[in-house]
């Protein structure tokens, strides 16, 4: 019994929401039909101009706006009414200066087929001079690169042997530094440091007097015998 009262329901609604469906499609068709009859009726009215008396703003006058005092509304004025606008017909043309800015503007904006063709000419050739240029600087960097490369590779080198040294160096100075105080030192260590500048000084000590030998046995020596001079034959 709960499953046909069920069954009822359902049916009624089903038919209750087509009846519905249908009533909107009506209305929608109604509406857009009205929509079209009154566009269709439309009949707006024409734009009455008063040729007779047209107004004409007070240019002397301080009510009237400042954009009705230009000359852009005159234009518009004698556009729209014609002599009866009471407008200058030689008010409307260009002033000197605005003339001229007028041909400013045509020139730079709209220039002549001659001067295009000017202006493509002088720019390829710009920029043949610096493709040129660039072309020039890359040979010119191209032939440079055998020397940079060997610079290179000699630099490497000498920064190369120039760590090896000091690392020898540090090792020999560090084994000194073990011999001397009979224990490792830090090589940071205040007492290390003092031992280095020791050791410095010493070493240019020893190159001065190598030095002073060198230069005192140049000065003891003594000077070459001239050969003597080869006999004439008579």
């Amino acid at each position: 019994m709960a499953a046909s009262m069920l069954c009822r329901r359902t049916a009624v609604l089903c038919t209750t929401l087509k009846r519905i469906s249908c009533s909107k499609t009506v209305l929608s068709v109604d509406s857009q039909r009205g929509l079209l009859l009154q566009s269709a009726s439309y009949n707006p009215r024409p734009l009455k101009l008063n040729l007779h008396q047209p107004y004409i703003p007070d240019k002397d006058s301080e009510k009237t706006p400042e954009w009705q005092k230009s000359s852009r509304y005159d234009r518009k004025l004698f556009g729209r009414y014609g002599s009866a606008s009471g407008v200058d017909l030689a008010s409307l043309w260009p002033s000197h200066g605005e003339l001229d800015q007028m041909i400013a503007e045509e020139n730079e904006w709209h220039p002549p087929l001659e001067v295009m063709l000017k202006n493509v000419e002088a720019r390829e050739k710009e920029e043949a001079q610096k493709r040129l240029a660039k072309e020039t600087l890359i040979a010119a960097n191209m032939a440079k690169m055998p020397k940079m490369i060997a610079d290179w590779r000699r630099e490497k080198r000498e920064t190369k042997s120039k760590l090896k040294e000091e690392k020898s160096r540090r090792t020999k100075l560090l084994a000194e530094a073990r011999e001397r105080f009979g224990y490792a030192l830090d090589p940071r260590s205040p007492k290390f440091l003092e031992m280095v500048a020791e050791i410095e000084k010493e070493e240019k000590k020893k190159k001065k007097l190598v030095k002073r030998r060198l230069r005192d046995e140049q000065l003891a020596a003594p000077p070459p015998v001239a050969p003597p001079p080869a006999a004439s034959s008579s």
